[in-house]
């Protein structure tokens, strides 16, 4: 979701008070206490799938969904809902965007971060719930360390702290270990520039091996802010020791736009002005990036993993209003970008807006690295005015020879979209609730939805995790890839064939 800088303070209550982190500071000493664990696993309900409004919900969608109604294609099933459940249950305690390792699955919140047990996907438990506000709490995880980003000024790094001021807030990174599920525990804090919007995980290699690197993306600088003043034309690259992650700093500080990128104003339409970037997804094995960076998307060589070297940017001011995420496709000879029209808030998905704005993008990366754009992409389910919905997170179903992937469309739902034609993409599957109660407010829908080892999982912002169940000759392949670790923005390559 695009962050707001104006008023960011007062977006999460601060009825939610968990016990003291680490102090603040770019680099705060180990905690001296921990943050506020609630174990699920023996507390909340089953998780068990919705009911339709209307039976089976089968071939409905769109605007012929009522409140909260399900609605499905034939090939896509709910098996289970886990709700967001204490202390994640007031009205602003969004669910965000998600990690899996082995049989867990990590859930971001702005309040903090849920790990499920999906050991039985039809039946996932909740391990625990951490309390730690800091909006937006995009998430990644490896090995015993899980990774949190904060870009919502906090009075202090701690996991008690209340919302701070635009000024002089502590806004950044902060690193968990994870080795036991049950109990997380708070190990450092990492302050950067405007903060950390969304971050990418890049392992080391070579003799960096025993490290990894935080992409840190962030945006809206002030001129009054102490730690976010402009110009913005950077990320920050935060080394993480996995064996000391206590001696995670900032290592880098590359401007990818020399020339400021697209201006405000610049080229006319409603597209932003570029002042860092969003969010940026890597595809290591390839030693490629794409950045999704507000008023640009950016191809990128991170060969040498702390200097990245842009390859190419490009705009598009007809159709795209914020560049804010992307993914390859398995050969790295595409990358779709998305735009979130209306900063993820607005109802885009209708006649008005039209088939171009608010949707995917699909551009071919040529032989010498030049993105030419080839199809547009956006769901074919008209939404009601109430709906919020645009292009959201998404990931790759890894089917063999082809480019399938399910991604987030807010109260657009869940949709299943085959690539592999880039001039002629289509949705094959969807799974999409009806509006939201007007109790809920105005934002909902699915933050994030993801493959992995056989189903898809959804972050629904206010419903909980929903769990997806797909079978269709054309995606049943994907269920023989199995992963032990996936972070949907550093992608891994799948079998061809």
């Amino acid at each position: 979701m695009r962050r707001w800088r104006t008023g960011a303070a007062a977006l999460l209550s601060v009825g939610m008070v968990a016990l003291a982190g680490c102090g603040g500071g770019t680099a705060g000493p180990e905690p001296s206490a921990q943050p506020s664990v609630t174990d699920g696993g023996r507390t909340s309900a089953a998780a068990t799938p919705e009911a339709s409004a209307s039976g089976s919900g089968v071939g409905l969608s769109g605007t012929a969904l009522g409140t909260s109604q399900i609605g499905h294609s034939a090939n896509m099933r709910l098996v289970a809902n886990v709700p967001l459940g204490a202390p994640f249950n007031l009205r602003q305690a969004w669910g965000t965007d998600l990690a899996f390792q082995g049989d867990y699955v990590f859930t971001g919140n702005y309040e903090g971060f849920t790990i499920h047990d999906v050991s039985d996907p039809t039946r996932p438990k909740v391990v625990s719930r951490v309390l730690c506000p800091g909006g937006q709490n995009d998430i990644s995880v490896t090995g015993n360390l899980l990774f949190l980003s904060v870009d919502d000024p906090r009075a202090d790094d701690s996991c008690e702290s209340r919302p701070g001021d635009v000024v002089n807030g502590w806004e950044g990174i902060r690193i968990f270990d994870i080795s036991d599920k049950a109990n997380p525990k708070y190990v450092k804090s990492v302050a950067t520039k405007c903060g950390s919007h969304t971050h990418t995980l890049v392992p080391g290699k070579g003799d960096d091996k025993d490290k990894v690197y935080l992409y840190v993306s962030s945006y809206g600088p002030m001129p009054e802010a102490a730690n976010c003043k402009p110009p913005h034309d950077s990320i920050a690259i935060v080394e993480v020791p996995l064996d000391a992650p206590e001696k995670a700093k900032v290592v880098a500080q590359p401007v990818l736009f020399p020339d400021g990128g697209l201006a405000e104003g610049e080229g006319g339409g409603e597209t932003v002005e570029t002042s860092g970037c969003h969010d940026i997804t890597v595809y290591p094995e390839k030693d490629l990036a794409a950045g999704a960076c507000l008023g640009n998307g950016i191809l990128m060589d991170i060969s040498d993993p702390v200097r990245p070297k842009v390859l190419q940017e490009v705009t598009d001011t007809e159709n795209f209003s914020i560049w804010h995420w992307a993914i390859f496709d398995n050969d790295a000879r595409h990358v779709i970008f998305g735009d979130e029209l209306g900063g993820g808030i607005a109802p885009t998905c209708d006649r008005r807006t039209g088939p171009t704005r608010g949707a995917n993008a699909i551009y071919e990366i040529t032989e010498d690295r030049r993105l030419v754009r080839r199809g547009f992409f956006k769901i074919p389910r008209e939404q009601t005015p109430r709906e919020n919905c645009v292009s959201h997170n998404g990931s790759l179903i890894p089917v063999p020879g082809r480019t399938i992937l399910v991604q987030a469309w807010y109260q657009g739902g869940v949709s299943v979209i085959d690539f592999t034609d880039a001039a002629n993409p289509k949705e094959i599957g969807y799974f999409e609730r009806g509006p939201i109660p007007a109790s809920e407010g105005d934002l909902g829908g699915s933050w994030s939805a993801y493959y992995y080892n056989g189903y898809i999982y959804s972050s629904d912002i206010t419903k909980g995790l929903d769990v997806i169940e797909i079978n269709d000759p054309l995606t049943d392949p994907a269920k023989n890839v199995r992963l032990t670790e996936f972070n949907p923005q550093t992608q891994t390559s799948y079998p061809a064939s």
